[in-house]
């Protein structure tokens, strides 16, 4: 490894469920070395910022009308505590991050079917504090994250329709099956320093291919969704070193009840597993696993606006690991 010991506040988290599950004699190979004592820190540390990006979105999948556009605008609160192995010496740590997130989507006929796409951009405010070594230690961090794209198809189901003949449509709809595929690709349009460990950044592209299951039956809505996170490699990564990382698997399932249109309540549970990281080749036998709940409601303002609330709860199913709660709200708006 290239540089100087590190402190707390040269770390840095990037997307991708990063627990890693490091042996007691690495551990203690590193603190006697002292000089990669803060990728350790690296590694654990960025657990936190995945805990959004695993994306336990529910309604991805609904039928949209064509030739629609749908803007929105969302705050997230999250906060939560990062665990170690006692070893490294590392207590009390915990996470408080702000972000304001916007988004547009687009509806259109492709084909003969029904699609859409996704563009996703946010701003993030971080603080992560805790004990390093007995010491009080505090790392900030201000800018943009990761921006996203995403393309999807509904390939059965979910006719291409807008205007009055959407609404006809699904106003005598009483049961149906959807199926859809689509792409997401993580663009590195967030923050990065590469001297610094702890970036809101990525500096790597992500692709995920997703493939969905909707099944509408009176005004109950129950999705399944799974996906394939596949990295990119950070030929920048600290100091000049070079991070790559094994695809990460995550299946996630909704169950949704429709009041009236516009008026929802919904609740998710996701599982992910895989991550395995290497940096300069070397494997860090770090398999991650994590299990995420969600909770939200939809209410219409008027026709065309409404709002969302949601909470979201991800718990490390490792001895090591980042337990997180996020509060979010969202404005959405149709024309």
């Amino acid at each position: 490894m290239k540089g100087n010991r590190p402190s707390f506040n040269d770390c840095s988290t990037r997307s991708g469920f990063f627990v890693p599950k490091l042996r007691v004699l690495l551990a203690l190979r590193i603190f006697a070395s002292r000089r990669l004592f803060g990728l350790v820190i690296f590694f654990v540390i960025q657990t936190t910022w995945f805990c959004q990006g695993q994306e336990l979105e529910p309604r991805r999948w609904s039928h949209l009308p064509i030739n629609g556009n749908f803007a929105g605008a969302g705050y997230v609160y999250t906060t939560g505590d990062i665990l170690f192995d006692p070893v490294l010496l590392i207590e009390g740590v915990e996470i408080e991050m702000h972000s304001a997130i916007v988004k547009y989507i687009r509806s259109f006929e492709l084909l003969g079917k029904s699609a859409r796409v996704d563009f996703t951009q946010g701003y993030q405010d971080a603080t992560w504090q805790g004990l390093l070594e007995g010491q009080s230690a505090r790392a900030y961090r201000s800018g943009l994250m990761d921006g996203s794209f995403r393309f999807a198809i509904n390939l059965l189901g979910a006719p291409p329709l807008e205007g009055k003949d959407f609404a006809e449509y699904r106003a005598k709809m009483d049961k149906e099956t959807i199926v859809g595929m689509g792409l997401v690709v993580q663009l590195p349009t967030g923050d990065y320093l590469s001297d610094k460990l702890l970036n809101l950044g990525s500096n790597r592209f992500t692709f995920r291919p997703q493939l969905g299951v909707v099944h509408n039956r009176g005004k109950w809505m129950m999705e399944l969704t799974s996906s394939v996170w596949i990295y990119t490699a950070n030929e920048d990564f600290w100091n000049g070193n070079r991070f790559e990382q094994a695809p990460f698997y995550t299946l996630q399932a909704h169950l949704a009840y429709t009041f009236r249109p516009g008026l929802w309540v919904g609740a998710g549970l996701g599982y992910g597993i895989g991550g395995e990281s290497t940096v300069n080749g070397e494997d860090k036998d770090d398999r991650k696993g994590n299990l995420a709940g969600l909770l939200s409601v939809g209410i219409p303002l008027s026709r065309k606006v409404g709002i969302k609330f949601s909470y979201l709860g991800f718990r490390t199913q490792e001895k090591v690991g980042a337990d997180t709660n996020s509060f979010a709200t969202g404005l959405s708006v149709l024309w």
